[in-house]
């Protein structure tokens, strides 16, 4: 299958100063085109280190698609840096800067010289109008790879890319077939237990299984590449029946389900109302179901005591109180080098207690606990359905 690279080109993203979400965007995009991506690259504004990297990626992949550096200012380097991979100078394109002056009229503004940069493109480039903006983008070719630049703003590069280039790509390369994933979410149990049980899996070439640990959650992504979408899944199947095998009830959703949205169903499957409380976790418990139907309200323990005696008490009190069917409890306490969180679940006729330590990151200690308490009730709602 065809190679791709990205380079997402500005100085403000290797500051940090924003967040390139268009690699994410495009490395989707390609992939749902059955493009191998094999490398991102981040480059600030500067004319020779992109150059110098446009023609090492040109040795390596079929197409290298570039983000920002587009722009009327002397510091958007792009088209410079292509020309001198290319080994061809800059040439002005009248009908570019009249499409440049014809959209700031629809604007009511007027083009400045600084816009006249944006109608120079390296000779031979073919120039891709862009109707949603002001920079023209374009792309050239290097030998067999093919070089496509496009506007940093992320409006603009994706209407660039569902209108101009993915059809492009699809005719120069009618053969790419397809790449899909399909990604099963874990919760409850740690990414080495998961490694364990899905090992021999991990082995395969296609489809390929890969894990994504998350504080307390742990995905498990089955890619397959094939000529069309149908194969693909049909490749997939025997993989994901497996993995549900093993893992059973640990696997709570798939691709853009959530945690707690699958909470959510089972409570409206039952139509049943909780209650939350919470102590320790800074609010993320609150955060994350406090807006969800099936949540009656939300407790924060943080200035009172957390013992689990405390916690029961409050949770069947507070359950009375709101006529709510099911009450959770969570509280998180540092203890030593690790933190413990104490979980405690109640309805009429059951109340659970549960510990989990957790020895990881304190940064990510609240994300891990809410994950946990989620689960628990997750799981204590599943078993009712059986």
């Amino acid at each position: 299958m065809p190679a791709a690279e990205i380079i997402a080109i500005g100085t403000e993203l290797l500051l940090g100063e924003i967040q390139d979400t268009n690699t994410r965007f495009l490395a989707r995009s390609l992939r749902e085109l059955g493009i191998d991506l094999y490398r991102t690259t981040i480059i600030g504004d500067n004319v020779s280190r992109i150059a110098d990297a446009l023609r090492e990626a040109c040795q390596r992949a079929d197409v290298i698609i570039t983000t920002g550096g587009l722009g009327p200012t002397v510091d958007d380097p792009t088209r410079q840096a292509v020309a001198d991979c290319l080994n061809v100078p800059l040439e002005f394109r009248p009908d570019l800067w009249q499409q440049i002056q014809d959209r700031f009229k629809r604007f009511n503004r007027q083009a400045t010289e600084n816009n006249r940069r944006q109608a120079w493109v390296p000779q031979g480039a073919q120039a891709i109008e862009n109707p949603v903006g002001t920079a023209p983008a374009f792309y050239a070719e290097n030998g067999p790879a093919l070089i496509v630049c496009l506007p940093g703003v992320p409006r603009e590069m994706e209407y660039l890319l569902a209108n101009t280039v993915l059809p492009l790509l699809r005719d120069r390369l009618p053969e790419s077939g397809t790449i899909q994933a399909v990604v099963l979410h874990t919760a409850g149990v740690g990414e080495s237990q998961v490694d364990e049980w899905v090992a021999d899996l991990e082995t395969e070439s296609n489809p390929t299984v890969g894990l994504l640990a998350h504080p307390g959650i742990v995905d498990i992504r089955v890619t397959a590449k094939a000529h069309d979408v149908d194969q693909a899944h049909t490749m997939m199947q025997p993989i994901l029946a497996t993995l549900h095998k093993r893992l059973g009830d640990h696997i709570y959703g798939q691709d853009d389900q959530t945690l707690d949205s699958v909470v959510q169903s089972l409570l409206a499957a039952r139509q049943w109302y909780a209650l939350a409380i919470e102590c320790g976790l800074q609010g993320e418990l609150y955060r994350r179901i406090n807006s969800l139907p099936n949540i009656s309200t939300l407790t924060d323990l943080s200035s009172q005591p957390c013992g689990l005696p405390e916690l029961r008490h409050l949770l069947e009190t507070e359950r009375y109180q709101r006529s709510a069917q099911v009450a959770l409890g969570a509280v998180l306490l540092p203890e030593g080098p690790r933190y413990v969180l104490t979980l405690c679940l109640m309805t009429p006729t059951l109340t659970v207690d549960q510990q989990r330590a957790y020895g990881g990151s304190p940064e990510n200690a609240p994300q891990w606990a809410s994950n946990m308490a989620l689960d628990f009730l997750r799981r204590h709602l599943l078993q009712k359905h059986k």
